[in-house]
């Protein structure tokens, strides 16, 4: 059945377990025990959500699952990806006012390409609380429960990720090359 699922190009679950886990295979398996585990629990499914809903999440939490127990990554450093701060302890930035608007940068398919190539580059746990907060639009006490982390932690991550993804976007948005 997974096969017939994840060769479907429109298939929104292969998609959401390879946005987590980055790996074709581990997103076949990820996908593979979800719908298993939904044909299974589908007596148990109590209606208070959209089917597609309950689905999604099941599809989310065994790709979640499968990340904690690889454990693909070390924990990495995400200072590298941080802003830099002047002497008087302001934020350097580049300046924009000669660049084109965000909404001219993202309807470029070569722009939304480095944009998803720049969130890979982020450390698992900053890249997930990013995709789960910004991507999925979950609310920061989801993801603490999904994640099993304080709150403190997601707003932490989210910040860290948000300032390390807008340094790794920082030549796209300059026109440059990523």
């Amino acid at each position: 059945m997974t096969n017939i699922i994840w060769h479907n190009p429109r298939c929104s679950k292969s998609r959401e377990a390879l946005k987590f886990l980055q790996d074709k295979g581990h997103a076949e398996d990820a996908v593979q025990v979800a719908f298993t585990k939904i044909l299974t629990n589908i007596d148990g499914f109590e209606g208070r959500s959209a089917l597609k809903t309950w689905m999604h999440r099941i599809v989310v939490n065994e790709a979640l699952m499968i990340l904690r127990k690889i454990k693909r990554r070390q924990e990495q450093s995400i200072d590298g990806l941080m802003p830099k701060f002047d002497g008087s302890g302001c934020r350097v930035e580049f300046d924009l006012t000669e660049t084109e608007t965000p909404e001219e940068l993202l309807e470029k398919a070569q722009t939304s390409r480095a944009v998803s190539a720049a969130i890979n580059q982020l450390p698992d746990p900053y890249r997930i609380v990013l995709c789960l907060r910004d991507i999925e639009e979950l609310s920061t006490l989801e993801v603490c429960e999904m994640l099993d982390i304080s709150e403190a932690n997601v707003k932490v991550r989210l910040h860290r990720a948000r300032a390390a993804l807008k340094k790794l976007l920082e030549p796209v948005l300059k026109g440059q090359k990523p």
